[in-house]
């Protein structure tokens, strides 16, 4: 093989490898990613039956009645 021949094939070798590198990266990362709102299977089950019922929104709590009164649109 002439000395250009083996050059492109040198490239070609480390262009495939460079390649498949990164397909496999690629593949790997949404397996190992994880919803940012999801909550552990550990930590779900704290909760007992009261606290998953209790009710959440509170809506005359400072906090709400701040949003409110700074998102008025008129």
């Amino acid at each position: 093989m002439s000395e250009q021949g083996a050059e492109k094939a040198v490239r070609r070798g480390f262009l495939k490898a460079l390649g498949l590198g990164t397909a496999a990266a690629a593949a790997t990362v949404p397996a190992l990613a994880q919803r940012s709102d999801s909550v552990p299977s550990r930590d779900a089950r704290k909760e007992n039956e009261a606290q998953r019922l209790a009710p959440r929104y509170k809506p005359n709590s400072p906090d709400v009645q701040a949003f409110y009164r700074t998102n008025r649109y008129e």
